[in-house]
């Protein structure tokens, strides 16, 4: 299932939060320079809590170091996406109700299964099934923060979003291509590689069609 959620992180950046942004921003330089941005800060949060985890261990469980790193990553770009999606709620329901309750609806059909996918990247990163649910819970309260920021700070928050969802976009993108796609690489023969492609393709599906029927 780790093909699965790869194909959800990468259909989640490049069919809804990017060109979300893209169609926010002011600046479209900008945005790439903040996508580009996040791509090396989160390489460098990895190396850094990889580094960290080493040296606690003073080297001698190299394997299990590189156990937490998706899981690390996957909380704080969740996290990000879910801020943001706090701010488009609060702004669609200060617009109309209506938009806002679609919005919402929106909003929760690409979550189920952004959810289940960062599910299965927490329990391929070494986390059992009660801390998974407890650290997707945590990254979750961050839409409530973000709620509360759109409601109070509307305009500040709008100007912000472009590039918070670029933040998020390129978490995803890191974990999907450096942290995921390497280990499917261990599987070389042909009906796991169809297996893995066709798992890839179900995540993207489930990311995108929910928005072609609600669009």
């Amino acid at each position: 299932m780790v093909s699965f959620a790869a194909g959800a992180l990468l259909a989640a950046a490049f069919l809804h939060l990017l060109p979300e942004a893209f169609m926010q921003a002011g600046s479209i330089e900008g945005l790439f320079a903040v996508t580009l941005a996040g791509v090396l800060a989160f390489f460098l949060l990895e190396k850094t809590a990889l580094w960290r985890h080493r040296h606690d261990d003073d080297g001698g469980h190299g394997a299990h170091a590189g156990s937490c790193r998706a899981g690390l990553l996957i909380v704080v770009g969740d996290g990000f996406h879910n801020f943001v999606d706090g701010i488009l709620i609060a702004a669609a329901f200060l617009t109309d109700v209506t938009v806002g309750l679609v919005t919402t609806a929106a909003i929760i059909a690409h979550e189920i299964p952004q959810e289940v996918g960062d599910f299965l990247i927490l329990l391929h990163s070494g986390y059992d099934k009660a801390k998974a649910l407890l650290l997707n819970v945590v990254s979750s309260l961050t839409a409530v923060a973000g709620g509360v920021l759109g409601y109070f700070a509307l305009e500040g928050a709008r100007e912000a979003t472009p590039y918070m969802l670029a933040l998020a976009a390129a978490s995803f993108i890191y974990i999907a291509v450096a942290d995921l796609m390497p280990d499917m690489h261990r599987a070389n023969d042909t009906r796991s590689t169809l297996w893995q492609i066709g798992l890839i393709a179900a995540g993207i599906a489930a990311i995108a069609l929910p928005f072609s029927l609600l669009h």
